[in-house]
């Protein structure tokens, strides 16, 4: 669809499954080359390098802990040593758990925030640091959630992070504008991913979600790719700053549905 992404090259942390499976192989299909990164799901990371080979993509996928900084060079120097550059960055890999503050435990907040704040940081800096020493106008992507703005209870560290992203996301965008990069995040709402398996297999906590999605239906994983591929085509060139909800409504206040209040 994107004719101006075919030969660029791309990175996406936490790869093999999930949103970030997915964005992989949308971008894949755009005919950009991927770095699928991984942190434990080796065989789901290389599975998914072998479905794009077959059909005439190319990828690569490496184990890397996007909370450090060798991590993150491992990814860089993954797409330019196997495809000779890298144009767009994707920070999607993210964990959550749930805990009454109260209860929650510094090393829990710790390894939340790790992964989800601090690797967006790193992951935004080797890019930005690649496409500044080329003088490149690249594209950074940055996974948030709803709850960069709806409050989570029992997940404080979850809607940290994702409140962080938010403000890192605006103000490095801001940064850089002036240099032709691009950064923006996309806030996707009740996705069907593995994460979320467990609770939508149970018809309570499913029938609980939708009550909180005035669209009515869980959304899929290629719903938030879509928006990914165009974030990274030329045809958002004007878009920059901004995070960009895929939740169905979920982030409108659905109690306010019909009036009521």
């Amino acid at each position: 669809m994107y004719k101006d992404l075919a030969g660029k090259v791309a990175v996406v942390t936490g790869g093999s499954k999930g949103i970030g499976n997915a964005i992989a192989r949308r971008l894949s299909e755009e005919k950009m080359s991927v770095v699928i990164n991984y942190h434990s799901d080796r065989q789901g990371a290389e599975n998914t390098v072998k479905e794009l080979e077959k059909l005439g993509g190319k990828a690569v996928a490496v184990k890397a802990n996007v909370g450090t900084e060798e991590g993150i060079q491992a990814l860089l120097d993954a797409a330019v040593n196997t495809f000779g550059d890298m144009d767009v960055w994707v920070n999607n890999a993210g964990m959550e758990n749930s805990s009454s503050t109260h209860e929650l435990s510094l090393e829990d907040w710790n390894k939340v925030l790790n992964v989800n704040l601090t690797g967006v940081f790193l992951g935004a800096k080797a890019a930005l640091n690649h496409f500044l020493s080329h003088d490149k106008k690249g594209n950074i992507i940055n996974m948030s959630s709803v709850h960069e703005r709806i409050p989570w209870p029992t997940f404080a560290h979850y809607a940290a992070s994702k409140g962080g992203v938010k403000l890192f996301n605006e103000t490095i965008a801001l940064e850089y504008a002036k240099r032709g990069i691009r950064i923006n995040a996309i806030a996707p709402g009740a996705i069907n991913t593995p994460i979320n398996a467990e609770k939508f297999a149970d018809p309570a906590q499913l029938e609980s979600t939708l009550n909180l999605v005035p669209m009515n239906y869980i959304g899929k994983p290629e719903e938030v790719a879509a928006v990914a591929a165009w974030l990274a085509s030329n045809e958002s060139s004007y878009v920059t700053g901004t995070s960009i909800f895929v939740d169905g409504g979920m982030s409108l206040y659905p109690e306010f549905a019909e009036g009521k209040g």
